[in-house]
Parts: C-alpha cells; sequence; structure tokens
C-alpha cells in the first residue's frame, strides 16, 4: 500500500486504537480524532491515547464529531487521503435510555464527516457499521445482500442510517464510500461495556454474572487482530462507480458505494464463551440465567464471502486463543 495520510476518528476507542497503532507502524500519517467522552473509562482511553502519542507520526485532536466548524478545520489543514470513521456512541442496551447521544454522535456526527469530505475531497470513505442493522433477520449466515429494513434498537437504525446517507453522498458527490459491519469484536484493550469484559471482571471479583436468554444467544465474536487486518486491506480496494449494477446486489450500487461484513464466520454460544473465560482466569462464574433483553437478539452470524474475495484473507481467530489473550492483557492491565 502506498503510505497516505490518514483521519481516524475515535481513535482512542478499541478499534480506533488498534487500527491507529497498526497504520502508525506501517509509516502512515495518521490524524485521530476523539473526544474522549465518559461512556466507559476514561482513563482507559487516556491510556490507549499515550501508546499511540509514542508515534512520531501520530497528531490527535481532542474534539466531537457534532462541532462542524472544528471537523471542517481539521480537513481542510490536514487534507486527508483517506477517512476512517470509527467515532460512534456505541451499545445497544444504552441507545434505549440515552437516545438523544445517538443522534448528535451518529447521526449529526456522521453527516458532518460526509460533508468535510465532500467540501475537502478524499479517496475512500471507509466507516463503521454494525451487525445490529441486521435486526429481526432471522436467515442465518447474515449477507450483506440481505434485507436489512427491521432494526430492533436505536442504535441499528442509527446505523442503517448511517449506509444510506453514505449511499446518497456517494451518488451525489462521487466520494467512495464503504461500510464496515462489525460482528462482536473482542480482544485486548477492549471496551468494558461489552460481554466478554465484565464477565472477566466479575468471574475474578467473585461477582454474580448475568446470563441473557439462558445462555443460547449465539454470537459470530470477532477478534481485533482480525479486524483490522481487514480494515487495512481494504484501504486500497476503493469503490468504483458501476452503470451496469445488478439491483440484487444490495451491498454495492451504480455509485462508488459498497458494505462489507466483517465477522469470523462461526458463531459460539454465551455459555460456551462463558466457559473459555473460566478455562482462561482458572474461576468457575457465579451464573444467573435470565432472559431476553429488549433490543437484543438471538443470534448474529456473518456471510463473508465477498470480503474474502475481495482481501485475499479470512478472519479466523478462534474464540478460544482469542480469549486467552484478552484474560492474559486483562490480569496484567489490572494486576489481577
Amino acid at each position: 500500500m502506498e503510505s497516505k495520510k490518514v483521519i481516524i476518528t475515535g481513535t482512542a476507542g478499541f478499534i480506533g486504537y488498534h487500527l491507529t497503532n497498526r497504520l502508525c507502524q506501517e509509516g502512515f500519517e495518521v490524524v485521530g480524532i476523539d473526544n474522549l467522552n465518559d461512556y466507559y473509562d476514561v482513563e482507559l482511553k487516556h491510556d490507549r491515547l499515550s501508546q499511540l502519542e509514542k508515534h512520531s507520526n501520530f497528531n490527535f485532536f481532542k474534539k466531537d464529531l457534532s462541532d462542524k466548524e472544528a471537523i471542517f478545520k481539521i480537513f481542510k489543514e490536514e487534507s486527508p487521503k483517506v477517512v476512517i470513521n470509527l467515532a460512534a456512541q456505541a451499545g445497544v442496551r444504552y441507545s434505549i435510555e440515552n437516545p438523544d447521544a445517538y443522534v448528535e454522535s451518529n447521526l449529526i456526527g456522521f453527516m458532518n464527516i460526509l460533508e468535510a469530505c465532500r467540501h475537502f475531497p478524499v479517496e475512500h470513505l471507509l466507516y463503521a457499521s454494525s451487525s445490529s442493522v441486521y435486526g429481526g433477520n432471522d436467515k442465518v449466515p447474515f449477507s450483506t445482500n440481505d434485507n436489512v429494513d427491521h432494526p430492533v434498537s436505536l442504535y441499528a437504525a442509527t446505523k442503517k442510517s448511517n449506509e444510506l446517507l453514505a449511499h446518497s453522498y456517494s451518488h451525489l458527490y462521487k466520494i467512495p464510500t464503504t461500510g464496515l459491519r462489525f460482528f462482536t469484536v473482542y480482544g485486548p484493550y477492549g471496551r468494558p461495556d461489552m460481554a466478554y469484559y465484565s464477565f472477566t471482571k466479575n468471574i475474578i471479583e467473585g461477582n454474580e454474572i448475568e446470563i441473557y436468554n439462558n445462555g443460547q444467544m449465539r454470537r459470530d465474536f470477532t477478534y481485533i487482530d482480525d479486524i483490522v487486518e481487514s480494515i487495512v486491506r481494504l484501504i486500497d480496494i476503493v469503490p468504483e462507480k458501476n452503470d451496469e449494477w445488478n439491483q440484487a446486489e444490495i451491498s454495492s450500487s451504480f455509485a462508488p458505494y459498497k458494505i462489507y461484513n466483517i465477522g469470523n464466520n462461526q458463531p459460539e454460544t454465551l455459555i460456551d464463551f462463558i466457559g473459555f473465560i473460566e478455562k482462561h482466569t482458572g474461576i468457575e462464574g457465579n451464573k444467573k440465567f435470565v432472559g431476553m433483553q429488549n433490543g437484543d437478539v438471538v443470534q448474529t452470524y456473518a456471510d463473508i464471502s465477498d470480503l474474502v474475495d475481495k482481501i485475499k484473507y479470512t478472519p479466523s481467530t478462534s474464540l478460544d486463543d482469542g480469549l486467552f489473550k484478552f484474560v492474559e492483557w486483562y490480569k496484567e492491565y489490572y494486576k489481577k
């Protein structure tokens, strides 16, 4: 890949941190943007950021995507070739309690990124979507050519909206856009609001863990290194306008637009997932089995055939290996 200047939003977040670190190591000039909000432990975000600031080719701006003037100023001064938008208000359950946060970050913030890419043209905009857009879809595995018009959470609705907004800008302003539907990402320096993180914490501390749907939820858990490798390979795979587009291919378009699933293509049950954490901590969890939570889905399962065909790489880190790496990091980070 040709080394380019890249703006990464959400650079102090979980995926943003790992991707920024990888691109800096590969010689890219990376401009990071993050508002360092307190949705979860801000100290963890600062620790990620302190690791990134060791790179001389990394420059950081503490800004909020809803601040259009500040975002435009950064784009004008930095002139990025590539933009990777990972900043968002995350969390399905939190969206039920705090809907306004999702509108401001995921809709207004993303619109400001699109507008910045319009006024300060870039070669490629990649942005985070989510497996949650599949909502009530009961056909598995989930294909990017499936209809996703039935979200079951506000978070999912905002991510679907991002894809629609991106398509309109790809068509109107010829901005090449690639949407990345991530499937349950986990790994070191992860998000404390995610199940694997809270389960590990509570198992080690001897606290009760609530297991939804009596442990029969299935998730396509995807290790962070597989996510980063896939994004890096997609940077130079720029969508192109296609006048012969087949309308059955919902994931692409007549515009320079494309959607990919990034998952491990191997769903695991929640109860087996907890078993691996117990194995690597050496502690049996104090389990409380409960029903489904509002906004949740029973299963996620990624069809990644078009991704593998395009990038010649298959995400394949096993859940056992990935959780071993996470638990080892957790014990070291928290001195457990």
